[in-house]
């Protein structure tokens, strides 16, 4: 690992108020390092002016995987100093530990999620080296698949990644801007983090980390780091975490809702349909259909899904012809949906502002997407959280729950994505439906064209069952509110 680099900005604590009697001094004595693993991190904290919040409250660092021009423009003009997050390479008895540990959580929790990730794991094993690998991880992963045994495989985890650290530029970082807190804006996807997040845990230094995404505990592994608090979207994510965890206490986790829709509430990011239509070349007197895509690996036949719905919009008169409106996935870098794009002129496709070096989206994402939500009368996708997300604008939505012909991969079925646990409650509130069959589209699209309103009480319920009174566009002021406040507790 090379040295971290240092420094785009140094706070001057000069008596200065913002309108309270605190000085600007005492402000700064506060300090908080904030883990920037994956890009997404920079629209639901940077983009959505939560850690701007903070900076006026703290001297606030950005240890951050995203390089480039935007984050140092930002860093610039909000934070203290931009460290850069650097990979790795844990020892390999940590890796294997880790392995493990995370093999038999996923075996005790045995959520749907964790069934289909086990499965994938046993086919991606082909070669007989591999499938000897295999068996004997589960081997030993499965008989530890029980409250002692994860106990038990914790401790040796934690024990092991002290004693074979592989880098201290951390620590020596940690030491040297002595902060009241490290945050990691994503538990999850940020293996990168886990040593920056180590080091302050070791140093005794609090950390607090951001439950991503309604699917995570359910669906992406164990949470390997004990942090001391935890900020997620709502009270049931809060219950499944305490109820997984036993060691987290409830005091320290914090319903907040999330960043991401800030946006959605926020009239200033709001077009007129007339300004979105241009931007995307829609004709702005018919009704536009919002199909968003989603992982290539997990959805590899959505190309012919999308070509075959479009077909069906090709049955209303021209006049009145629905508009079909795609929204590729920002990480899908494999290009599947290009061949489409040249062949099929009928079909609009969104620009995606993401800056594809990084995976980060750029602020101008946010008004795109908001206003394809607001704009669109329909959308369709397989299980995404824009489902939730259309709903919040009471727009009909329509899920894909069966595959193109042809398809004969079990266990990459779409259907196979509504028993998952987190968007199980979806499908059973009514909110959405699931089409499963291309006749059965058809006359779904054209029931929710004809008839938007039919489903307006159970899309409000869900909502509301689901956020509460979190929808207002101010989340990231209440993540910035506690953050703040759990650097006080480490001044005080």
């Amino acid at each position: 690992m090379t040295d971290l680099i240092m420094t785009k900005k140094t706070i001057d604590p000069g008596p200065r108020n913002n309108g309270s009697h605190e000085t600007a001094s005492e402000k700064y004595q506060r300090r908080i390092v904030a883990i920037v693993p994956r890009g997404e991190v920079i629209r639901n904290f940077v983009h959505s002016g939560c850690f701007g919040h903070v900076a006026e409250n703290c001297q606030l660092s950005l240890l951050s995987v995203v390089a480039g021009a935007e984050v140092a423009e930002i860093a610039d003009e909000s934070y203290s100093a931009l460290y850069s997050l650097d990979p790795v390479k844990e020892r390999w008895p940590v890796r294997f530990q880790r392995e493990i540990l995370d093999m038999a959580h996923g075996r005790w929790l045995w959520s749907e999620a964790a069934k289909e990730r086990w499965r994938i794991r046993d086919r991606e094993a082909r070669t007989v080296r591999d499938k000897a690998v295999r068996s004997v991880k589960k081997l030993l992963a499965v008989p530890l698949a029980n409250s002692h045994g994860l106990k038990l495989l914790t401790r040796s985890e934690r024990l092991s990644s002290r004693l074979l650290m592989a880098t201290d530029n951390y620590t020596k970082l940690y030491r040297s801007i002595r902060p009241s807190l490290v945050f990691n804006g994503s538990h999850i996807h940020s293996t990168i983090a886990t040593p920056a997040v180590q080091a302050a845990q070791w140093l005794g230094i609090p950390t607090a980390t951001f439950i991503f995404s309604w699917d995570n505990l359910t669906s992406q592994g164990r949470i390997m780091l004990p942090y001391d608090y935890f900020i997620v979207w709502n009270d049931d994510l809060k219950r499944q975490l305490l109820e997984m965890y036993a060691w987290i206490k409830p005091e320290n986790v914090f319903v907040t809702g999330s960043p991401q829709f800030d946006f959605h509430f926020r009239p200033e990011f709001y077009w007129s349909r007339e300004q979105f239509c241009s931007e995307i070349g829609a004709d702005v007197d018919r009704p536009i259909i919002l199909y968003s895509t989603g992982m290539a690996n997990h959805m590899p036949r959505e190309p012919q899904i999308v070509e075959s719905i479009a077909d069906l919009l090709l049955e209303y008169p021209e006049s009145e012809r629905p508009q079909l409106l795609v929204r590729v996935y920002a990480k899908d870098l494999t290009g599947r949906f290009d061949e489409l794009k040249e062949r099929r002129k009928d079909i609009l496709f969104q620009k995606v502002a993401w800056n594809a070096s990084w995976l980060t989206p750029r602020f101008e994402d946010s008004y795109a997407l908001v206003n394809a939500l607001r704009h669109s009368s329909i959308g369709i996708n397989i299980a995404s959280t824009v489902s939730l997300e259309l709903c919040m604008f009471d727009k009909p939505v329509i899920n894909v729950g069966y595959d193109p012909p042809g398809s004969n991969d079990l266990e990459l079925r779409n259907a196979l994505f509504y028993s998952y646990e987190h968007y199980r409650p979806v499908v059973e509130s009514g909110a959405v439906k699931v089409a499963e069959s291309l006749p059965a589209m058809r006359k779904l699209i054209r029931e929710s064209l004809t008839n938007p309103d039919a489903m307006r009480n159970e899309r409000r319920q869900l909502i509301e069952k689901m956020f509460g009174e979190t929808l207002d566009g101010r989340s990231a002021d209440r993540i910035a509110r506690i953050l703040v406040e759990f650097a006080d507790r480490t001044h005080e």
